[in-house]
């Protein structure tokens, strides 16, 4: 497969536009924890994803966005849009939308998300998002990869 990755993220960023999972600022609740990394932590970028933000690379070929304070969020990475939730992937292939427990120690949406009413239009753009994040070989294989970091951190969670 041929993909254009520059439109498809264009694409992406056009379906998830402003929504978040919240209908309000959830960074109020935790005083914008995940938007205070050091020079080891960061939101991972997607394959061939692209940004402006200051980027680290790390073992493997894994690329982060290291973020010190607020950043201009027309310019956050997909991860950064979505946090904390993920679309995961089944041996099917069929696209789920999940907490990402990696997140878990950051985010008190992820801990308390029975106690949280969520903004479903965000489930449903991610969700789309993840079909078409699932078309793609080398993001398919990314998903796969990702849902099964999640699946073993929610395993010690639960």
């Amino acid at each position: 497969m041929n993909t254009d990755y520059t439109k498809m993220y264009e694409n992406i960023f056009k379906i998830m536009g402003d929504l978040t999972p919240l209908k309000a600022d959830c960074g109020k609740l935790c005083d914008g924890a995940c938007c205070k990394g050091d020079e080891l932590t960061g939101m991972r970028l997607f394959p061939f994803e692209k940004t402006e933000l200051p980027v680290k690379k790390v073992g493997g070929g894994v690329r982060l966005v290291v973020c010190e304070s607020e950043c201009d969020r027309s310019k956050r990475p997909l991860a950064c849009r979505i946090f904390p939730f993920f679309p995961t992937v089944d041996e099917k292939g069929r696209v789920f939308v999940e907490a990402d427990f990696r997140g878990a120690r950051l985010c008190p949406l992820v801990t308390h998300s029975d106690e949280i009413v969520f903004d479903k239009r965000f489930f449903k753009a991610l969700k789309k998002v993840g079909k078409i994040l699932a078309k793609d070989e080398v993001c398919l294989e990314f998903l796969r990869e990702a849902t099964e970091e999640i699946d073993t951190y929610s395993a010690f969670l639960k």
